[in-house]
């Protein structure tokens, strides 16, 4: 069975930072794009940053400059780093991957860890 396993995370000061991982685990042929999701309470779940298997990146403008994504293809693993961190950054971060287990890929979510930006 596919998942996506996250790590890092927590409580951090304005202004500080920390770094996230998501890892794809289980039997599969092929990772596309892998990313990172937000969602604040009371609001919808948007996309942070997104990274294709060929090293193409997408940021949202609010993290443009602060959060860097990358990924180890071998590791089938991705990473974020959030630098600069503001308390409108605190939010539920879910890591996506588009991940071909048999016939066509489909679409898997992490399970969600906590980012609180607080003094």
């Amino acid at each position: 069975q596919v998942q996506l396993v996250e790590s890092g995370g927590g409580l951090v000061q304005p202004g500080g930072s920390t770094g996230l991982s998501c890892a794809a685990t289980g039997r599969f042929f092929r990772v596309y794009d892998m990313g990172w999701y937000r969602q604040a309470p009371g609001k919808q779940r948007d996309v942070v940053a997104t990274m294709t298997s060929t090293g193409n990146t997408n940021y949202a403008d609010s993290v443009k400059g602060r959060f860097t994504i990358s990924r180890d293809n071998a590791m089938n693993t991705v990473y974020l780093q959030m630098n600069s961190l503001k308390p409108e950054d605190t939010a539920v971060y879910y890591c996506h991957a588009s991940i071909q287990p048999g016939q066509g890929p489909r679409d898997y979510w992490g399970q969600g860890t906590q980012v609180t930006v607080s003094s």
